[in-house]
């Protein structure tokens, strides 16, 4: 029998090996390990350049945006619910692809509804196809082009139709988190967001965030339901009922119960370190930017379109407005909401679309005086013009309508 000591000896050694050998076995499943890390980063790489490659071919073979109008057949009208329908448009023209659009921008509408023009503007609620451009419409109390909408437009009529502008959007192309909000209608552009971000394979943190009353308002469900059916680990999915229905039931109709919130925002989101964008009616887009704002999101990031006027009235600076065209001069003071308004109260036209500073219809040439706007304009206003939607007079103006 080998002595006490050489015992000792092998089993030290034996330990030592193994613990070499373990050590060496862990190095092996380690590199093993970052190598299929690697591989699955290469991998992923080289799939985001291709997707990125093709993009940039298809987009370089798409045709430009048109000037001025251009026809489109009503190719389907659906009914959404909530008072919501959707019209597929298609060129009438027949040439195809359409022009691509940003997600988050509007279609502008013209009528001449018995002699009398109209302009509406309305989001497009689709990611771009080659074939159709989608829009849905809310039905408003006493809306004279939604009514016209919903009760006179059929399917097989012709519209008049300005191209995609606007300058809410969201760029497919960033790479940073996401989170895209709506209530009722106002989910319209945010849903084109959404789509077209799934459309692309995005591997970007998304929240979305949808506020209706209850699930008969609910006109995505189909929608949310196969989005969660994807399992797609950076696709988040909030939908609030301010007033749910009978028998509706949370985590299965719905996730929160109340408003579209900052508050909600901080109770669910893992930071503030995301590009919020936003769109609903107009007090509820002011509630959220102030209080984004308020939980140190920086202005850069904040991103929101209300889809109807919020009409506050402000004190005006006395003076008179002078409507060249109409041969009119009225003098104004006191309180006001805005320039438009102040004409349409006078009977002067001047046409207008979203009344909001976004689409840029009302424009007209500021002859001479100054102005103030009570919003920022998300249009690019020309030099010597106005957006009378968004904008108040200072003392005497003269303005070409």
């Amino acid at each position: 029998m080998p002595p006490l000591n050489e015992i000792t000896g092998w089993l030290l050694l034996g330990g030592s090996t193994l613990l070499l050998l373990s050590m060496a076995l862990g190095q092996i499943w380690r590199h093993s390990r970052e190598g299929r890390l690697h591989r699955q980063r290469l991998a992923l790489l080289e799939e985001d350049l291709r997707r990125s490659r093709e993009r940039r071919e298809r987009e370089s073979s798409l045709p430009a945006a048109w000037n001025g109008k251009r026809k489109f057949r009503v190719e389907r009208k659906v009914l959404e619910g909530g008072d919501i329908c959707s019209f597929y448009l298609t060129p009438h023209d027949g040439r195809i692809p359409l022009p691509n659009f940003q997600p988050g921008q509007f279609l502008t509408f013209d009528f001449d509804l018995k002699g009398r023009s109209e302009v509406r503007c309305y989001s497009l609620s689709d990611a771009w196809s080659e074939t159709f451009y989608r829009v849905s419409i809310r039905r408003k109390p006493g809306g004279l082009i939604s009514g016209h909408f919903h009760d006179q437009i059929n399917v097989g009529d012709l519209l008049d139709v300005r191209a995609p502008s606007g300058d809410f959007y969201l760029d497919p192309r960033g790479t940073g988190g996401v989170v895209l909000s709506g209530s009722g209608v106002g989910v319209t552009p945010v849903l084109s967001m959404m789509k077209t971000l799934l459309a692309e394979h995005s591997r970007r943190e998304i929240w979305f965030f949808y506020g209706v009353r209850n699930g008969e308002e609910n006109i995505i469900r189909n929608e949310l339901r196969a989005w969660a059916s994807l399992g797609l680990p950076n696709v988040h999915l909030q939908v609030c009922h301010t007033k749910p229905g009978p028998g509706e039931e949370p985590g299965k109709d719905f996730d929160q119960v109340g408003r579209v919130t900052v508050d909600l925002f901080r109770k669910v989101l893992p930071s503030n370190n995301f590009d919020f964008f936003t769109c609903g009616p107009g007090p509820m887009m002011q509630d959220l930017r102030e209080g984004l704002q308020s939980w140190g999101v920086p202005e850069s990031r904040i991103h929101d379109e209300a889809f109807e006027q919020v009409v506050r009235r402000v004190a005006v600076e006395s003076g008179t407005i002078e409507f060249k065209r109409s041969a009119r001069t009225i003098a104004v003071g006191g309180t006001a909401s805005s320039l438009l308004d102040l004409a349409t109260k006078e009977g002067i036209r001047i046409p207008a679309g979203c009344r909001v500073g976004h689409c840029g219809t009302c424009q007209t040439a500021l002859i001479s005086g100054q102005i103030r706007y009570t919003k920022p304009p998300a249009f690019k206003v020309e030099d010597g013009c106005c957006l009378p939607c968004v904008c108040l007079p200072q003392g005497d103006v003269v303005i070409d309508a």
